[in-house]
């Protein structure tokens, strides 16, 4: 996603496509561990939170709703995760290159839980037991939670499946894509700051826009970064892939009735 800048968009030396091909597979092979990593501790940062500091999960998801409230979101995901990928690049300190990676991870668990919460409180049968951390994740909001996951891993896969099989260069988005990002987050300011509603047709847009960053990104990978970035390269698709989970989730969640 906004990480993407941290690739330059001409061959490098020591990039991954001018080394040999067993330096290539095994650099694509940590890149996608790291990114699998990375989504798995996610996930679990995320439930633990949301399950044994349900009363401080909560509140963070009250005040990521609130118009201020999003607004410091938006600005200190910026801040942060602009640290965490510088921190990721450093090539000489692989503990800052996870540093930078565990900090992103973090920070997106956080940012994620909002939505996580709006579909597990829309589908429960007792909102009551859900605040008190008791009957948490009723049968409806963990089929909704799992259909929106499988929808974003179904995309991920997919358009990464056809950057490696047609071996096309993407990373001539760039620009229309840094252009509708900076877009979604002018509107995401508007609504924080103006109080209209931005719903599923803006997080219709965000899905568009985050397949067009998965197939740029996945070009920036497999051509771009040099064999001892795969730490750099995982936190980038990280980021796109939890960004486009949310708006799947969105979209899943208020489309369907209790």
């Amino acid at each position: 996603m906004a990480f993407a800048q941290a690739a330059r968009l001409r061959p490098i030396e020591g990039a991954v496509a001018t080394v040999g091909v067993s330096d290539r597979v095994a650099f694509l092979r940590k890149t996608y561990a790291h990114l699998g990593g990375a989504l798995i501790a996610f996930a679990l940062i995320t439930a633990g939170m949301m399950k044994y500091m349900t009363v401080t999960s909560l509140k963070l998801a009250a005040l990521g709703n609130t118009g201020m409230g999003f607004l410091l979101v938006i600005v200190l995901f910026m801040v942060v995760a602009y640290g965490g990928q510088r921190l990721a690049q450093s090539e000489t300190s692989p503990g800052l290159q996870y540093l930078g990676l565990g900090i992103s991870v973090l920070l997106w668990s956080v940012i994620a839980q909002p939505m996580i919460w709006f579909a597990i409180i829309k589908f429960s049968s007792n909102p009551y037991a859900v605040f008190s951390g008791d009957d948490m994740l009723s049968a409806k909001a963990a089929a909704v939670l799992g259909e929106s996951a499988i929808v974003t891993l179904a995309i991920f896969i997919g358009l990464t499946a056809t950057v490696f099989i047609t071996k096309k260069d993407f990373s001539f988005m760039r620009g229309i894509l840094s252009i509708s990002l900076f877009a979604l987050v002018g509107v995401a300011l508007a609504s924080a700051l103006f109080g209209f509603h931005i719903g599923m047709i803006y997080s219709g847009f965000v899905i568009l826009v985050m397949s067009g960053y998965i197939l740029y990104e996945t070009s920036l990978v497999m051509g771009y970064f040099r064999p001892t970035q795969y730490v750099s390269a995982a936190l980038m698709l990280f980021g796109t892939i939890v960004t486009l989970f949310i708006h799947v989730l969105n979209i899943v969640a208020s489309s369907q009735r209790r």
